[in-house]
């Protein structure tokens, strides 16, 4: 039997503001509304369906942060990392303390960085090392 993520829903306090600064940070474009979602397609298979938080959490207050960490090629990450810079956002090497803001993380003997979305959201954008 084979496994995949179809879809994972993502709280925001604005699903549209929220799909749409993913989608250009990533280079994707947000699709048409399905439902109470704004679906952004992540490869072939997986979308993230934004949502508003009173839909997604279902009455709790605050959203919790999630994680979300996309694979791209070394020439995607050049071009995300242009946009998450040119956007003057806040990136940083360590999900964790110290997060090292201003720096890529290369240890895994690829490259990873983080950022918030405005929801909180810690996003990883990462390649893995040449085999």
């Amino acid at each position: 039997m084979t496994i995949s993520l179809n879809h994972t829903i993502v709280p925001a306090r604005d699903k549209r503001a929220s799909a749409g600064f993913l989608a250009e940070i990533l280079g994707l474009p947000v699709g048409e509304p399905v439902g109470p979602f704004i679906p952004v397609r992540i490869g072939e298979l997986t979308t993230l369906d934004f949502a508003d938080v009173d839909f997604a959490t279902r009455g709790v207050g605050d959203i919790a942060p999630h994680h979300y960490a996309f694979a791209v090629s070394e020439d995607e990450f050049d071009r995300i990392f242009e946009r998450i810079v040119k956007a003057g956002l806040d990136y940083y090497a360590e999900p964790h303390e110290p997060k090292r803001h201003g720096e890529i993380n290369t240890w895994r003997g690829g490259r990873a960085v983080y950022f918030d979305d405005p929801d909180g959201h810690i996003m990883e954008v990462l390649t893995t090392p040449a085999e």
